[in-house]
């Protein structure tokens, strides 16, 4: 099957919470982390600015639908990976690192320091599988990070950790 990865178009935003959706039953695997196959998704008016400033790309499938996307947002000098999801029917096939290749060739364009995320810190499709594309876990998360896994901790989400990944 034949992926393209592109820069994500305003019309994109209506179906991306749905591959998020798809994207989050793989969780049902882990019963601990079960119910995030039901939890709250990225909605369209979310997206709608992140696309606009051109940090969200989609990966179509061959007939140019939607399997997969990141969302992105430069903050402080680096690239923030807010959500990579791919549908399920389409994991295991490399979308996801082909999407964070997009992001990191965009934020080296942009001249940005590094690509940086939160995550789960043992599900093997989360920190182990960034840390095998580059991605140091941060001892010290740092004041932006930081807050971010507090706000995580808040809404209920156990065992995060930051990511980062220098580009310079």
């Amino acid at each position: 099957m034949t992926f393209v990865v592109r820069p994500a178009k305003p019309s994109d935003a209506e179906v991306l919470p749905e591959i998020e959706r798809s994207a989050g039953e793989t969780f049902l695997t882990l019963p601990d982390l079960a119910w995030i196959s039901s939890d709250e998704v990225s909605s369209p008016d979310d997206l709608r600015p992140l696309i606009a400033a051109g940090t969200v790309w989609v990966v179509d499938d061959q007939v140019g639908e939607p399997v997969g996307f990141l969302s992105a947002e430069a903050v402080d000098g680096e690239l923030h990976l807010w959500e990579i999801a791919v549908a399920q029917a389409f994991q295991r096939h490399g979308l996801g690192r082909r999407l964070i290749d997009a992001a990191e060739a965009h934020a080296r364009q942009a001249g940005l320091a590094a690509l940086t995320l939160t995550t789960f810190c043992n599900v093997p499709w989360n920190a182990p599988a960034y840390e095998h594309m580059g991605f140091d876990r941060l001892m010290e998360a740092g004041d932006r990070l930081g807050a971010l896994l507090a706000q995580e901790a808040e809404r209920g989400l156990p065992d995060r950790c930051a990511m980062r990944k220098p580009l310079r």
